[in-house]
């Protein structure tokens, strides 16, 4: 068995709504309307864009995130759709769909490598595609079979990641601490507050994570 994330750009859904780096959409397609995770979209471009598209039913937000359900599904309103590439090429989409930095990130399984080959030379004959990983499914971890290091690595935007690494790198994580909170947001050039807002939002995506995975 295996597996392979694709990076697909080229007049996709919310191409131009993720084309900046801290926005990032992943979704989950229910047939009769979609669910939306969004982060990053501080002035409102991806729920405008979605609204226009299929209108909106609900929408809860904190922070720099949103949980959005449609009242469609997006997948008859765009032409980029790949179930005909996974279809023709005996390949199996891993949701949910994920859009960031312009384009949409795909996750692809099946039984033979020269799938993913085929694959990937048909999507990019209409696309720009990069291959981000590529990898045998050879074991069953814990109780996660398509468990990976991408699907470790929450998504963080641009600030959160500045954050965390400048952070670490500093030693504000040893014991004792190495700098402190206000010297970071200088170096950052915002104030601390907003520094201490990128940490803690980052941070909370880290752990979130590592406890789902491994303690619920």
């Amino acid at each position: 068995m295996y597996e392979a994330t694709f990076h697909i750009k080229g007049d996709v859904a919310y191409d131009k709504a993720t084309s900046r780096g801290d926005v990032s959409i992943e979704l989950w397609c229910n047939d009769h309307c979609d669910y939306l995770h969004v982060r990053g979209d501080s002035d409102g471009q991806v729920c405008s864009e979605i609204e226009s598209a299929v209108g909106v039913r609900e929408v809860v937000t904190r922070s720099d995130e949103q949980i959005i359900v449609t009242a469609k599904c997006l997948r008859p309103y765009t032409d980029d759709s790949i179930e005909e590439y996974l279809a023709k090429h005996d390949c199996l989409f891993l949701p949910p769909l994920r859009y960031e930095r312009g384009g949409k990130v795909v996750r692809v399984f099946t039984l033979d490598p020269e799938n993913l080959t085929r694959f990937y030379q048909d999507v990019e004959s209409s696309f720009r595609v990069t291959v981000r990983s590529k990898r045998e499914v050879t074991t069953v971890t814990q109780d996660h079979p398509m468990l990976s290091i991408e699907s470790l690595i929450p998504d963080l935007s641009k600030r959160q990641e500045e954050a965390i690494l400048s952070a670490w790198e500093a030693g504000y994580y040893e014991i004792p601490r190495g700098t402190t909170t206000e010297e970071l947001a200088d170096e950052m050039g915002i104030n601390r507050r907003t520094f201490e807002e990128h940490l803690r939002l980052g941070e909370s995506k880290l752990i979130g994570t590592l406890i789902r995975e491994f303690l619920l």
